[in-house]
């Protein structure tokens, strides 16, 4: 068929989310390391409007639609390179955790890391179409 596995645009958004954090300052493994701060995926949307086929190039746009004290919420747009077509687009929902699991407020510094612009434009691949509407 050479439809790639409906489970792997989870896969995915996890891949844009920690990117998003990497451009913003921090990786999650920070944030789990240094201030025991976790983000647990409490839901997962995805919304499948084109197939993705196997070795096509592949961009995932990450962004925040929600950002509380002990929570945070994902969007993602996972658009063909070729075309420039939004294949998917889904949300993740997230609630910050202690060790134990226990819900906590997310650490000052993450917040707002979350809320700022990237520090650099995210890197474009070769043979990247760099004129992908936003």
């Amino acid at each position: 068929m050479g439809v790639v596995y409906h489970a792997n645009y989870l896969v995915w958004f996890e891949i844009g989310r920690t990117e998003f954090c990497r451009a913003r300052g921090f990786a999650y493994k920070d944030m789990e390391e240094n201030d025991r701060a976790f983000l647990v995926v409490a839901e997962s949307y995805c919304r499948y409007k084109a197939p993705a086929r196997y070795d096509e190039e592949l961009i995932v746009r990450t962004h925040i639609t929600e950002l509380r004290r002990r929570s945070v919420r994902f969007g993602y747009e996972i658009i063909r390179a070729a075309d420039g077509v939004i294949i998917a687009e889904g949300e993740t929902g997230h609630v910050v955790t202690d060790p134990n699991g226990r819900v906590i407020s997310m650490p000052d510094s993450y917040r707002s890391a979350l809320s700022a612009p990237p520090l650099a434009p995210p890197p474009v691949a070769a043979g990247e179409p760099d004129d992908i509407p936003e």
